[in-house]
Order: structure tokens, then C-alpha cells, then sequence
């Protein structure tokens, strides 16, 4: 399942990496704005990152979330001014999303996308390149960690070992609800779209809180025993935090990863990534 990079506006912010091809492949629609995709999405969308839908929140998992508490709103980033890049883990690089008003922060070996890229993953049964899901101001763990030239075209496909984003979720009404079906959708679009969704495994909903005070709530979900058709297919992991932003709607941070592999992220970078999720304020619509 091809892992897509598209850059915003001629004049604006570059793709940066993901799992691509090397050639242009795909054209994506974002509102006004065409661009052409490259394997492992990158798109800006105007409305949000799903052509004004919540794609996770629209596609139902294996089985309904448990039932639990909505976010609170929370309050400005203590740690800082809103927008402040200086990361709260000292070396560490900060990762922002003026769409969403959301930072984070990732290892200094990571690689940090631009805030107008849209990572996304296309949907293998439709066949034609478009996103099946996806988030902006994507960043990036072993960026060319696995790449398979085997196609017949004579491209070569990359994969990240791992990579974290945000994305809007407008259209969600229960942060639980909405976190497990992110975990879920994003387990599935990115390691196991030639296996049934019933395969993909997951935690119940629990209310988090980041160093900055930000409440949501948490799901992981995990993609085992995936049937290996490709050299850079592998099992997967993912872990959704959905939370409110500043303007008091639903907005998720995802990451999602390789399992079982050499050298995978731990889950205590992990945890140590979630936690430094904070809100700074939203870039007016244009």
C-alpha cells in the first residue's frame, strides 16, 4: 500500500519523503488546488484533511469503541507562547501544524516535513492513487528505511520505518470513538489493506493528558500476522490521540509504525512523543 508525498502551492512548502515513488503517479484534487501525488500521500487540503470528511470517522471498525469520556478544552501551552518552536525534550525537533494549531516534538534524527505536505496512504482497491487517509505536517523515522524497486513499472516505492502527523477531524462528536477508528484505519491503510479489517487489534479508548495539559483520548491498534507480498511489507502499529483544538473542534495526532521489525521504534519514544502534543494557535483560513 503506497505511501504518498504531495507539496502545497507552487511558491509554497516541498514534499518531504514518506513512502514515494520516483515518478508522479497520481492527481489529487485538494478544494482549488490540484497536485500530482507521489507514493506515500501528500496533499493540502482546504477543509481538512479528508476533502472536508473524517475518513475515520466515517469508515466503522471491527467492532464499536467502549464507550468514555469526551476531551475537555484545553488551554494555551503553559510551557510557552503560542507557536513557540523551542522543543519541551531538549534536542528533540518540533513538529508544527498551523492548520490544526497542534505541535509536537520527534528525536533529532528524524526528519521534519513542511506544514502545507500531506502524507497519505492510497486506497489499493480503488487503484487510482487517491488518499484513503492521510495527515499534514508529517515527520519522519528512517525516512528510506525499506525500498522496493521490484515493480514492473521500473518505479521504486520507499518506506518510512515510521512517521507521526496530524489531521482534522471535524466531523467526530466522540473523541474515543473517533481515536479508535483513527488507530484502526491507519493500522489497516498502511500495513494491511490485502487482509481483512477484522485482523487489526486494539486497545480500549483512556483518557490522556500531554506535559502542556492537553486532555484527549488514546487508542493503539496493531496490524499482526500480515501476509508478506512485498519486500517492504511488514506488521504495523499505530496510536491515535484525539483531543480538542483552539477553536473547539476534534483534531487527532497519529503515528504509525513497523512492528516486529530490526530496529523499531519503542514504544517508551513513543510515549515520550505523545506527550509533548500541545495546541498553539490556528493559521487564519485563507
Amino acid at each position: 500500500m503506497p505511501q504518498y508525498a504531495v507539496p502545497g502551492p507552487p511558491g509554497g512548502p516541498q514534499p518531504d519523503g514518506g513512502k514515494k515513488k520516483t515518478t508522479a503517479i497520481a492527481i489529487v484534487a485538494a478544494t482549488a488546488v490540484a497536485v500530482a501525488a507521489v507514493v506515500t500521500g501528500v496533499v493540502v487540503m482546504n477543509k481538512d484533511d479528508n476533502k472536508g470528511k473524517d475518513i475515520a470517522d466515517d469508515k466503522n471498525s471491527s467492532a464499536p469503541a467502549k464507550p468514555s469520556d469526551s476531551p475537555s478544552s484545553s488551554q494555551a501551552n503553559p510551557r510557552g507562547t503560542d507557536g513557540d518552536t523551542k522543543p519541551l525534550i531538549a534536542g528533540w525537533k518540533v513538529v508544527t501544524n498551523p492548520k490544526w494549531g497542534t505541535q509536537f516534538d520527534v528525536p533529532g534524527d528524524w526528519e521534519v516535513g513542511s506544514p502545507g505536505t500531506f502524507s497519505y496512504f492510497d486506497d489499493d482497491k480503488k487503484g487510482d492513487g487517491s488518499p484513503y487517509i492521510g495527515f499534514s505536517a508529517p515527520s519522519y523515522y528512517q525516512r528510506e528505511w525499506c525500498v522496493d524497486g521490484s515493480d514492473k513499472d521500473g518505479t521504486k516505492e520507499d518506506m518510512s520505518l515510521a512517521s507521526a502527523g496530524t489531521r482534522g477531524a471535524q466531523g467526530a462528536t466522540d473523541a474515543a470513538v473517533n481515536a479508535r477508528n483513527e488507530a484502526g484505519d491507519w493500522a489497516w491503510a498502511a500495513y494491511a489493506q490485502h487482509m481483512p479489517k477484522s485482523t487489526i487489534k486494539f486497545t480500549e479508548a483512556k483518557q490522556y493528558t500531554t506535559k502542556s495539559g492537553l486532555t484527549g483520548q488514546v487508542v493503539t491498534a496493531t496490524a499482526p500476522n500480515v501476509t508478506k507480498r512485498k519486500k517492504c511489507d511488514s506488521d504495523g502499529k499505530t496510536i491515535a490521540f484525539t483531543f480538542k483544538n483552539k477553536k473547539g473542534e476534534f483534531a487527532s495526532w497519529i503515528l504509525y509504525g513497523a512492528h516486529s521489525v530490526k530496529d523499531e521504534l519503542s514504544d517508551t519514544t513513543i510515549q515520550q512523543i505523545l506527550s509533548t502534543v500541545r495546541l498553539v494557535d490556528i493559521a487564519p483560513s485563507s
